[in-house]
C-alpha cells in the first residue's frame, strides 16, 4: 500500500500536508504522532470515510478512485476503530456481522444459529472468551475491544488497520492481540498499527513512520531506533519524565476500607489509603478493579463491607454522597461515562460545581479560563466543544472538571487511556503535583509501567480478591502479573 503527497483540510485546519506512507507486505507498520498529528485523518482516507484533497492511494498496484467503506471491505482493508463501535442493543454474534448478516438458503430472514457457529469457530481461533449470544451492553470495556478485535479479523483482510487495539486490554489480552499479529503476519496480511505506547512498537512492529503536526517527520526499521529517538520524533523535544512521581512523603490513612464484598463481583476486600500518596491497583481484565471503586464512589451497592474517612465510617449511597465526602471518581471511559461531548469546554470544566459557583457567565469563564491554564489544556478557547479536541485534552477536562469540586481523594480509572505519550507525561505530572499537596490517589490502570512508575504502593485484584501487596521498591513485573494470574 503506498499512499503519495496527501493533503486533507477541514474548516480552519489543515489535518495533512503531503504525507507519504508506504506499507511492505507481510509487516507491521507503526504509525506514531500525538493525539492531532493526523494519523486517524490517514487512516480515515484509507478506509474510505472521505477523499484525501490531493494525493493518491495504491493498494495491491491498483490506484484507488472511489473512497468508502465497502469499497475498502471489498478491496481487502479493514480496520479496529480506536472509538469502540459497537451497537449495545445487539449480541455479540449480531454486532460481528453487522451489515452483512448471514440468511437462511433462500429466504430473507437471519440464520443466527450459523452466525454463532461462525462467531464461536472465530473466537477459538483469537483464544478470546465471549458468548456469541450475550447482548453487548453488558460487556466491560475491555471485552468491548476484544469484540472490535475479532470483528476486525473476520473480514480476511489484505491490510489490517488496528488503532489503538490495546487501549483497554490487559497485558494478558495484549501478549494474545501479538500472537493473533505474529499469525496474521506470517500469512501476509499487512498491519498499520497506531498506538501511544512505545513498548508495543519495538515488541511487534517492523517499520516506524512518525507524523508531527500532519506533516511527515520519517520512516525508519524499527531495529534502527530506540525508545528515546521515537519519543522525540514524535513529540519534537526530549520528554524527560514519563513517571516523576518519586517518594512520598504520606501520612495518615484517610480511606479504610474493610471487608468490602458485591456477590458475583468481589469478596472481602480491605485496604487503605494515606494522605499523599497514589495507591495502584494492578489486575487482568475482569478481575473487578473497576467494580471495587464504584462501590467505594456510590456507584454500585455493596452488599457488606464498611467504608471509613479519618476513621469515622460513613455511609456513600450515591456519587453525590461521594462528592460531598470530598471523593471524586475519574471513570474509565471518557466519552460514555464521563463527558458531555456537544458541550463546550468551560461548560464540562464546571458542570459538576454549578452549585458552588454564583452562576453568571463572567465568573463561569474566568473559573474555566483558570482550570484550562493550570491544566494546559490546549484548546482554541473555552467555548470549544469538547468532542473537537484531542484524547489527551480531553481527559484534561475531565480531570479539570472533578478538581473543581475540591476532592480529598481521586479515584483515576485508567487516567491515561488513548492518549499520546506527551499528555500522558503531563497527567503524570498533575498526579504528582496533586499528591505531594496531600491530595491521596487511587489509580487503576492495565499499563505495568505506569503502575510501577506512579504509585508508592500497589494493591492487586485476582478473581474479585485482593491477591497481593506491594510496596515501591519491592514490586516487580512477574510479582504483579503472578499474583494477578492467581499464581
Amino acid at each position: 500500500m503506498q499512499m503519495t503527497h496527501i493533503s486533507k483540510t477541514f474548516p480552519g485546519v489543515k489535518a495533512l500536508d503531503n504525507v507519504q506512507l508506504t506499507v511492505r507486505t507481510g509487516t507491521v507498520h507503526a504509525l506514531m504522532g500525538e493525539n492531532g498529528a493526523g494519523k486517524s485523518t490517514l487512516m480515515n482516507i484509507l478506509i474510505g470515510s472521505f477523499p484525501p484533497d490531493s494525493g493518491t492511494v495504491l493498494f495491491k498496484g491498483e490506484m484507488i478512485r472511489t473512497f468508502s467503506f465497502q469499497h475498502a471491505l471489498a478491496r481487502g482493508i479493514a480496520m479496529i476503530h480506536q472509538e469502540l463501535a459497537s451497537v449495545p442493543t445487539l449480541t455479540v454474534a449480531e454486532n460481528i456481522f453487522l451489515g452483512r448478516e448471514l440468511l437462511r438458503p433462500g429466504t430473507p430472514f437471519v440464520n443466527r444459529k450459523e452466525m454463532i457457529a461462525k462467531c464461536e469457530a472465530l473466537f477459538r481461533k483469537l483464544d478470546i472468551a465471549l458468548d456469541p449470544r450475550m447482548p453487548t451492553k453488558v460487556l466491560s470495556i475491555a471485552q468491548t475491544q476484544l469484540l472490535e478485535i475479532a470483528k476486525a479479523v473476520s473480514y480476511n483482510a489484505d491490510l489490517l488497520i488496528m488503532d489503538e487495539a490495546t487501549s483497554a486490554i490487559t497485558e494478558n489480552e495484549v501478549a494474545r492481540l501479538f500472537r493473533i499479529t505474529r499469525t496474521l503476519r506470517s500469512d501476509g496480511v499487512s498491519i498499520i498499527y497506531i498506538t501511544h505506547k512505545t513498548d508495543e512498537v519495538f515488541e511487534i512492529c517492523d517499520e516506524a513512520t512518525v507524523l508531527r503536526d500532519g506533516a511527515n517527520v520519517g520512516t525508519q526499521p524499527i531495529s534502527s531506533l530506540t525508545k528515546a529517538q521515537l519519543i522525540r520524533m514524535m513529540v519534537g523535544r526530549e520528554l524527560t519524565a514519563l513517571f516523576p512521581h518519586g517518594e512520598a512523603a504520606v501520612g495518615e490513612a484517610v480511606l479504610s476500607v474493610e471487608g468490602l464484598t458485591r456477590a458475583g463481583e468481589f469478596e472481602d476486600i480491605s485496604f487503605q489509603l494515606r494522605k499523599g500518596e497514589i495507591l495502584g491497583v494492578a489486575g487482568l481484565m475482569g478481575a473487578g478493579r473497576t467494580e471495587i471503586m464504584e462501590t467505594v464512589f456510590g456507584i454500585r451497592k455493596p452488599d457488606s463491607g464498611a467504608v471509613y474517612l479519618h476513621g469515622r465510617r460513613v455511609t456513600i449511597r450515591s456519587p453525590r454522597d461521594a462528592i460531598r465526602n470530598r471523593i471524586a471518581m475519574l471513570t474509565e471511559d471518557r466519552k460514555l461515562t464521563g463527558l458531555f461531548l456537544v458541550l463546550s469546554v468551560l461548560e464540562n470544566i464546571v458542570i459538576s460545581s454549578l452549585r458552588r459557583i454564583f452562576l453568571r457567565r463572567r465568573e463561569l469563564a474566568q473559573v474555566g479560563r483558570r482550570q484550562i491554564n493550570e491544566l494546559n489544556i490546549r484548546t482554541p478557547s473555552g467555548h470549544q466543544i469538547v468532542k473537537n479536541l484531542s484524547g489527551g485534552n480531553q481527559q484534561k477536562v475531565f480531570l479539570s472538571r472533578w478538581l473543581l469540586t475540591g476532592p480529598e481523594i481521586l479515584i483515576l480509572d485508567e487516567p491515561t487511556r488513548g492518549v499520546d505519550v506527551g499528555a500522558k507525561a503531563e497527567i503524570h505530572r498533575i498526579m504528582s503535583k496533586l499528591a505531594a499537596e496531600g491530595r491521596s490517589i487511587i489509580m487503576i490502570s492495565s499499563e505495568m509501567p505506569e503502575v510501577l512508575g506512579m504509585s508508592d504502593r500497589i494493591i492487586v485484584i485476582s478473581g474479585g480478591r485482593l491477591a497481593g501487596r506491594f510496596e515501591r521498591g519491592e514490586a516487580t513485573q512477574e510479582k504483579i502479573l503472578s499474583c494477578a494470574a492467581g499464581r
